[in-house]
């Protein structure tokens, strides 16, 4: 999802909802960013990451949601 920056900030200022989308799925990457930097991760954590990996996306396309609908 390419967006530019001011769009980007108008969306955040003018939608709680987006912004809220946007904080959780930043937050994602970032935790799925630092499993990917584990050597190895345990059965558990494998499954944690694709899960996260899942919400990520779910998170994204409501996000192209929200902003197609605002354009």
């Amino acid at each position: 999802m390419e967006i530019e920056k001011e769009a980007l900030d108008k969306i955040l200022n003018s939608s709680v909802d987006f912004k809220r989308l946007y904080i959780e799925h930043s937050e994602l990457k970032l935790k799925i960013g630092n499993m990917n930097k584990s050597k190895f991760l345990t059965a558990e954590e494998e499954v944690e990451k694709k899960r996260n990996q899942k919400q990520k996306l779910i998170l994204k396309d409501k996000m192209e949601a929200i902003l197609s609908q605002a354009r």
